[in-house]
């Protein structure tokens, strides 16, 4: 991909991330949706007052129908002639005046007497004016809401309108419109089964009017002398119950109200508190990959937070600064490798431009000598170089596993006694191994380790020098030392040695024979495998050095 296509990619990323940051981020949305829809469900469940309602209109039912029956009772007792003791009659000069006064304390209701033939004999809201006129008093209005609670009321009904209803009366219709006040039984049905006995209770009439005025209307029939002479009709306007029901979907919307409000508070406080960090830290892994700080680019807020998130700020600051130390690591050792290739490299050419100079056949094969050891030197150098540039990658794919050192060490012992030359070499010692002594390792890379590090001490032991492999547990990590009683290490040089080609070599060794990459692929090693290896040098009763001393300690398994 182009410079300038990955640097408007990198833009855009950046410009997308701030403009998240800025407005209302997707994980604060999520928050709101997760903390406000099951206080909704709750809210819709508690305003879904269908029990509560049937309550209220059973109580009153009830108490319309113990009015109704004072009714029927009355006028069966003062509005009923008994000329003829098998024919009872309602007189309805008696029968209107009487139910005029019955319901004049309960202004909300109107009273009907229906005689048996369905027709009206008295109506509690008929009047008789001067001059014999007659007129009809509707019953009073509602009071009226403003226009806000009207809407709200309004919106209500509508969505409750879609949810089913159990109602605990027959004969109910809430439907705005169902039916008003001129609403009548089937007199004469009622009649006949109230003569015959098959009906005790008529099922009342619950109805919403046009103007949303809840009626409750009841039918007790009139006796006299175990004779159905009429019905009472009684209708009343059920106020309390919408009042009620009313209140109470106004407290529990002022209360979700209330708790709306603070779980959008709480909902913003968890957004800045993890949903404004974790884009603070996208920016910074933005700005990161953009190369815009090598250090510094993790806020010290988040930094400094001790919950996950700030887990997550370290975490990804540690990320930064160790991927920064490998770049910074290559890059040394890109440099490295090409100085101590460069060294090999000058010197063949030197050799080659006087070659072509001279004649002398003696001389002509020194200098071909010096090539084929620059050639032997440059091919071990680039051999280490590649397994130290693939040592980095081995090591993060695979797993340490639990690791036996003992037969490690014995196999290690058998192969240095098989390969001695001379009895001047220097032998390999264990001093009591454990019998059961194991590391979490790579067995392979181990084994490297320890044949460096062996190898290393025979360059420098004297002849017949014994080299000692100590093996101990150190807490929760197993120790190994590989001792020798070689001329030691100088004090200054005691953690350079572990540098990328260092090298100090024994006098009388060949010139190019090691690369010094051995004991740097070795704290390499041990350092992926999360131990560490450290040298010192051995001392004799009188301070003197005695031999140097390399120790690894790999966490025990």
């Amino acid at each position: 991909m182009p410079q300038s296509a990955t640097t408007t990619t990198s833009a855009a990323a950046s410009a997308a991330v701030r403009f998240r940051q800025r407005w209302v981020s997707p994980l604060l949305r999520r928050i709101l949706l997760v903390n406000a829809l099951p206080l909704a469900l709750l809210v819709v469940a508690l305003l879904y007052l269908d029990q509560y309602q049937n309550g209220l209109l059973e109580a009153q039912v009830g108490a319309l129908r113990e009015q109704a029956r004072v009714f029927a009772g009355a006028m069966g007792e003062s509005a009923v002639r008994t000329i003829d003791p098998d024919n009872p009659r309602l007189v309805p000069e008696i029968a209107q005046p009487l139910l005029r006064r019955l319901t004049d304390p309960t202004p909300d209701a109107q009273a009907k007497l229906y005689g048996p033939d369905g027709t009206v004999v008295a109506d509690s809201r008929v009047r008789e004016g001067p001059g014999g006129t007659i007129s009809t008093e509707p019953l009073p209005p509602a009071p009226e809401r403003g226009p806000l609670l009207t809407a709200i009321t309004t919106v209500y009904d509508t969505v409750l309108s879609w949810l089913p209803h159990r109602q605990s009366f027959s004969q109910v219709d809430l439907t705005p419109g169902a039916g008003g006040p001129e609403w009548q039984p089937d007199v004469k049905e009622e009649l006949r089964l109230s003569s015959a006995g098959k009906s005790t209770d008529m099922p009342p009439y619950i109805r919403r009017t046009m103007d949303n005025r809840l009626l409750v209307t009841v039918a007790v029939p009139v006796e006299r002398d175990h004779h159905t002479v009429g019905i009472v009709l009684l209708t009343r306007e059920a106020r309390e119950v919408d009042s009620s029901l009313f209140t109470v979907r106004m407290s529990i919307l002022a209360l979700f109200g209330l708790a709306l409000v603070l779980t959008v508070m709480l909902s913003w406080y968890l957004s800045l508190t993890i949903a404004r960090p974790i884009l603070r830290l996208a920016i910074a892994a933005a700005g990161m990959r953009e190369g815009q700080g090598r250090t510094g680019s993790v806020p010290e807020s988040l930094l400094a937070r001790h919950d996950e998130v700030g887990l997550l700020a370290n975490a990804l600051a540690d990320s930064a600064s160790a991927l920064w130390h490998r770049m910074d690591a290559t890059e040394r050792f890109a440099a490295d490798v090409a100085h101590e290739i460069k060294n090999p490299l000058s010197s063949i050419r030197s050799a080659i431009e006087t070659l072509r100079r001279i004649d002398d056949p003696g001389r002509q094969r020194q200098l071909l000598a010096i090539i084929g050891q620059d050639v032997v030197r440059l091919d071990r150098l680039i051999s280490d170089v590649s397994d130290a540039s693939r040592l980095d990658a081995e090591m993060s794919r695979v797993t340490a596993e639990r690791v036996d050192i003992v037969p490690i060490l014995r196999t290690l012992q058998e192969l240095d006694e098989a390969t001695r030359d001379t009895e001047n070499d220097p032998r390999l010692e264990f001093i009591s191994p454990p019998a059961d002594f194991a590391v979490w390792a790579v067995e392979d890379r181990l084994v490297q380790v320890l044949r460096n590090l062996i190898g290393n001490a025979q360059s420098f032991s004297p002849p017949r020098g014994r080299i000692v492999v100590r093996v101990r547990d150190v807490g929760t990590m197993g120790e190994l030392s590989v001792e020798d009683e070689g001329p030691g290490i100088p004090e200054a040089n005691l953690e350079h040695i572990f540098d990328r080609f260092y090298s100090e070599r024994p006098s009388g060794e060949s010139f190019g024979q090691h690369s010094g990459l051995g004991l740097s692929i070795s704290r390499q090693i041990v350092e992926a495998l999360h131990g560490h290896i450290s040298a010192e040098n051995r001392r004799d009763l009188a301070g003197k050095v005695a031999g140097a001393r390399f120790i690894v300690r790999l966490p025990k398994a």
